[in-house]
């Protein structure tokens, strides 16, 4: 893998330059004791040495000085001359940047808490990245295809991404998975999406998991397996199409309102805090501040999805909220929420 790789040849960099200072200090030293030159004059000598530059001898050498210069070439030729080329090969390829990047994901990502892990990055990996993104979530995303993770790293600083295989336990793990909140499994085949939901199921007992299938009989498998919910992308797809020729105005506004929260206009889900508050309701929630919100939905503790709710209906903590507005209504609405 190139993120190994890269690794591997700040290895060999860093015991590169650890064998050169030792032989620049052998040189010297040696020159200093076996010709008496001066410190400068013997490091001098020991790096036209070395780097086989052939400006001459400082001073004239002895039968000593003679044969220590000859082993010292004969010594430090190889290493300097591969010390060198992995450094050139580091600049030149750009590793170093690759390195710089991983460096910050390693560091990024001991400091995860309550994130959501996407495994693949494809198309619906893609859509479940900016959505989140666009909800200010925190997320690390785990791509096998190296090109397409190189590209990513060279492009994005905005992804944290992880080059490996999902279906490799030390991948996920790596990903802080018991520190996640929810992970999303969007690779291309059920049965990799199917490994990856049972194992993450496994690490964490109370992660939400979503996954992708392609084939409806998957479906009861992954959920079996641990997902919460599955999604089946060639039926929604099919259904949208089908819903824009029976009621196009209905999913025209649908498609405006968006809960990818890119619109003015977002449809927001939102819990009810603290403890039972059986003396507000959601009439007392809206006139309190004025916000403009709307909540067009609740779902309640049992479960259970009221669509329009009436206004007497009481606020109990633990509840969610489903809740239409633009970003500033929805954000008084929130703090009205916490009063």
């Amino acid at each position: 893998m190139r993120v190994q790789y890269g690794f591997r040849l700040i290895k060999e960099i860093r015991y590169s330059l650890v064998v050169l200072f030792i032989i620049f200090i052998g040189g010297t030293v040696g020159y200093k004791f076996i010709e008496d030159y001066t410190l400068l004059d013997a490091f001098y000598m020991t790096v036209i040495t070395v780097t086989t530059v052939g400006y001459g001898e400082v001073m004239p050498l002895g039968p000593g000085g003679k044969i220590f210069t000859a082993l010292l070439i004969l010594l430090t030729f190889g290493v300097f001359a591969y010390a060198i080329t992995s450094i050139t090969r580091y600049l030149v390829t750009g590793e170093y940047k690759i390195y710089i990047k991983n460096y910050r994901v390693i560091k990024e990502l001991q400091g995860l808490d309550g994130h959501v892990i996407v495994c693949g990055y494809g198309r619906n990996g893609v859509q479940a990245v900016e959505t989140l993104a666009a909800h200010g979530m925190r997320f690390v995303v785990v791509e096998q295809n190296e090109d397409l993770v190189r590209r990513l790293q060279e492009e994005r600083n905005d992804i944290l991404i992880i080059e490996g295989d999902a279906t490799d336990e030390s991948m996920i793990e790596r990903a802080q998975i018991h520190k996640a909140s929810a992970l999303i499994a969007t690779l291309p085949k059920d049965a990799d999406n199917l490994f990856v939901v049972l194992t993450a199921r496994e690490l964490n007992k109370n992660l939400t998991i979503i996954s992708r299938a392609s084939d409806d009989r998957s479906e009861k498998k992954l959920k079996i397996a641990g997902a919460n919910s599955v999604i089946l992308p060639d039926k929604v797809g099919g259904s949208h199409m089908a819903s824009l020729v029976v009621t196009p105005d209905l999913m025209e506004f649908l498609d405006h309102i968006s809960v990818i929260g890119k619109d003015q206009t977002s449809l927001i889900e939102l819990t009810i805090p603290g403890q039972h508050q059986p003396e507000r309701s959601i009439k007392d929630l809206e006139v309190q501040r004025q916000t403009g919100a709307r909540i067009v939905g609740m779902k309640t503790e049992a479960r259970d999805i009221i669509v329009n709710p009436p206004a007497d209906m009481k606020l109990i903590a633990g509840a969610k909220l489903f809740v239409l507005g633009t970003a500033e209504q929805v954000k008084k609405l929130e703090v009205a929420l916490k009063d």
